[in-house]
């Protein structure tokens, strides 16, 4: 086998993509994996705080960092354990979007990678309710004790890809894109001195107090009840533009639940992405986004909405409609 490439998962200090402040690293070769690395960091200056929802998820506060290298002093050794490598993420939206904002706020160029998005790939080869790490990992047959230790997640994404080419009989990820007729996508280099993305954009926009962006703690849900019905709003059209790797392109997504960000705005970016919102389960429904602070964990546990209920409905009967949690959401769309 010739499945080879490097497994990466982020962690950020605040809702914004350029905060990393902990990575984990998984390279694979010949479908093993053969060496791991990871780094605690400071995110890069003035995109260092830490919010009290990203801490609860991992744990990992301002001090643990102090005295730390900056991300984009620690780039370096990151590009170079990388290399040439394909990188595989578990939603590679968020992860690769974590090296651009990281590196354009720092100042710094990136270069190009093709990557591997196993959110994506879970989809497609999987039949789960919940795409989430966890319910993939499961899936997959590898143990995820730590979630949201970096390096344990790198190491289960890895371990999905596997899974995942083996059961196509692919023995590369060349051979496993063929064999789903899908196109292996690629983030092209960068250079922040000839223009910013989207979201980086959005995060100095809300610094400098512009309507552009939002601050919302997207965990600001509170455990514990539902609250009263929202405002649905208009549904918009998909944007035609959108890019087609993008994990909601082409979705049917429904809301429910209390979002920290308002119903409005939420089917804005998703049709943003290529995706079309609708104000209610039926059989078109491909994704339901849950709020109110869901974790994937939810659906065992039975916190669920009516909206949730009549999803486990429709997938025990054969319909393909994945669960998400708002934050996961987020992490798609690039938004705080």
């Amino acid at each position: 086998m010739a499945l080879d490439f490097t497994a990466i998962d982020f962690e950020t200090a605040n809702g914004f993509r350029g905060s990393p402040c902990s990575v984990g690293l998984s390279k694979v070769r010949g479908g093993v994996v053969v060496e791991e690395a990871s780094w605690l960091m400071r995110p890069p200056e003035n995109h260092d705080h830490f919010e009290f929802h990203n801490t609860r998820i991992h744990g990992i506060r301002a001090e643990d960092v102090a005295g730390r290298p900056r991300f984009g002093e620690l780039f370096p050794e990151i590009g170079a354990f990388i290399g040439d490598d394909v990188l595989a993420a578990h939603n590679a939206a968020f992860d690769l979007g974590v090296i651009r904002s990281g590196l354009e706020v720092s100042g710094l160029a990136g270069p190009a990678y093709e990557y591997v998005c196993t959110v994506m790939l879970s989809r497609r080869c999987y039949s789960l309710v919940s795409n989430s790490l966890p319910y993939a990992a499961e899936e997959a047959g590898v143990p995820l004790v730590n979630h949201h230790d970096a390096a344990e997640d790198a190491r289960a994404c890895a371990g999905i890809l596997v899974d995942i080419a083996r059961r196509n009989d692919a023995n590369s990820i060349a051979e496993l894109y063929l064999s789903l007729g899908l196109n292996l996508p690629k983030q092209p280099a960068f250079d922040p001195g000839l223009g910013l993305s989207k979201a980086t954009l959005s995060a100095l926009a809300a610094k400098t107090g512009s309507p552009v962006g939002r601050t919302t703690d997207p965990g600001s849900g509170v455990a514990g009840g539902w609250s009263a019905w929202p405002e649905e709003g208009p549904n918009p059209l998909p944007n035609p533009a959108a890019e087609p790797g993008h994990p909601l392109f082409g979705q049917t997504v429904v809301f429910t639940g209390d979002l920290a960000i308002t119903r409005p705005d939420a089917k804005s970016r998703a049709a943003d992405m290529g995706a079309r919102p609708e104000s209610r389960v039926t059989a078109r429904t491909t994704v339901l986004v849950v709020g109110d602070g869901f974790v994937a964990g939810d659906l065992r546990a039975g916190r669920l909405t009516g909206k949730a209920k009549r999803v486990l409905e429709l997938h025990a009967k054969g319909q393909q409609i994945e669960v998400v949690s708002e934050g996961e959401f987020l992490q798609m769309v690039g938004g705080n």
